[in-house]
């Protein structure tokens, strides 16, 4: 099976758990998933079948929502609910300072990254540092958040949706949030609603990948790996082409064809006028090829097929 299935990731599995199982129910090898999800975290995991596993570093780097819920005047190592309490705090802030608070984080910041984490620093990951009683100085990372909007103020509970840029972890988002607010604060609840445009309406449970697969209807809920890139113009190669893109070489411009040429906007509105989806005259998905129209050709970028 070659494509991408959007998994509903449940509560207390990794995302690695997830692959597994999927391998055994699936009796496939290749499979990869697009970026790790908290155990505790449920929610949207876009996971990679077969040649479709060259996407789980494109896919990763997309940008996601979340649910989440910050509980404020508690502090802990891992930043959320199942971590040992650090420090607990009375909290003093209105409704409408901390939806203040909230709504000042929109935009781009150095958000430092949690030491319960898989970020590496020095080729160590910081878990496994963390793990073993070490609390290292780590640098703050330029990310940003899209949106917030605030579902519900239940103090010392509030819950949000967020919007956010790859490398985002929403535990630090809780964290720097209940210090900005003078109480301290954790995350004690995450749904990743949205990973590019997989949304948690589409996504399947592995129960539900099961039962598909033994009804056979597993294929409707596999999307192919052109579909992933909706935003790059498609461009059919003809007869004369067909052996250079068989050998993985730049093609002219001049043996192609454009057969959608509307410039999309992606998931984080910018504009790729100059990467395309190329198809062999069969109308198969060969790839992604950047064009560069001074040379006149079409240059492979990521190839999707068996050389």
């Amino acid at each position: 099976m070659n494509g991408v299935i959007n998994v509903y990731k449940e509560r207390n599995f990794t995302s690695h758990d997830v692959v597994a199982k999927l391998r055994g129910i699936l009796k496939q090898k290749k499979i990869g998933h697009t970026g790790t999800l908290d155990p505790d975290a449920t929610g949207v995991l876009p996971v990679c079948l077969g040649k479709a596993t060259k996407l789980c570093d494109v896919i990763s780097t997309w940008d996601k929502s979340y649910r989440a819920t910050l509980l404020l005047g508690k502090e802990t190592d891992t930043e959320d609910t199942s971590g040992q309490v650090l420090k607990e705090s009375e909290v003093n802030v209105t409704e409408e300072e901390i939806r203040q608070i909230i709504h000042s984080f929109i935009g781009t910041y150095g958000q430092i990254p949690p030491m319960y984490s898989a970020k590496k620093v020095q080729g160590k990951k910081l878990y496994e540092l963390a793990r073993e009683g070490k609390v290292i100085e780590r640098k703050p990372c330029q990310v940003t958040i899209t949106s917030i909007e605030i579902i519900d103020v239940d103090l010392p509970y509030i819950t949000f949706d967020v919007s956010c840029s790859k490398g985002t972890y929403i535990r630090s988002l809780c964290r720097d949030i209940g210090e900005k607010a003078g109480c301290g604060g954790c995350m004690s609840k995450l749904i990743r609603t949205r990973v590019s445009d997989f949304q948690i309406e589409d996504a399947i449970t592995l129960s539900e990948v099961e039962n598909y697969r033994d009804s056979n209807q597993l294929t409707e809920y596999i999307r192919s790996i052109d579909s992933v890139f909706p935003f790059y113009p498609a461009v059919l190669v003809g007869d004369k082409g067909t052996r250079l893109l068989m050998n993985g070489n730049t093609v002219p411009i001049r043996y192609t064809k454009e057969i959608s040429s509307d410039v999309i906007l992606d998931m984080t509105g910018e504009e790729h006028e100059d990467m395309y989806r190329i198809y062999d005259k069969e109308q198969h998905f060969i790839g992604l090829y950047k064009k560069d129209e001074e040379k006149g050709v079409y240059k492979p970028e990521k190839l999707f097929f068996d050389l």
